[in-house]
């Protein structure tokens, strides 16, 4: 099993940045990919950015750019950070883990409320 926990969600002005970060533990070996996700009210589950274990990324059309996907695997904790924020960026922010190839996790969310 794999525990994922979300910290820096917040209320912020459009323009503004935040920081978003996921620790993971738990049986953490062979973590193929760790994704972040959102979901705004009313809106499906969207895909906002990923980052495999070789360090590829991959971005959401809406957020290139402007945010930016990192992994620390000796410090099991992957990071979004979110520059220029616009309202519509306002969700509740998830982070997802693939293991092996096949299990997948997910953290209970953080807020993230821009301002228009």
């Amino acid at each position: 099993q794999v525990q994922l926990v979300e910290s820096g969600g917040g209320l912020v002005q459009a323009g503004g940045s935040l920081n978003l970060s996921c620790v993971a533990s738990g049986n953490t070996d062979n973590i193929n990919t760790m994704n972040w996700y959102r979901q705004a009210p009313g809106k499906q589950r969207e895909l906002v950015a990923l980052v495999t274990s070789w360090g590829s990324t991959n971005y959401a059309d809406s957020v290139k750019g402007r945010f930016t996907v990192s992994r620390d695997d000796a410090k099991k904790t992957a990071s979004l950070q979110m520059r220029s924020l616009k309202p519509e960026d306002t969700a509740v922010y998830y982070c997802y883990a693939q293991r092996l190839s096949k299990y997948v996790y997910w953290g209970r969310g953080t807020q993230v409320t821009v301002s228009s």
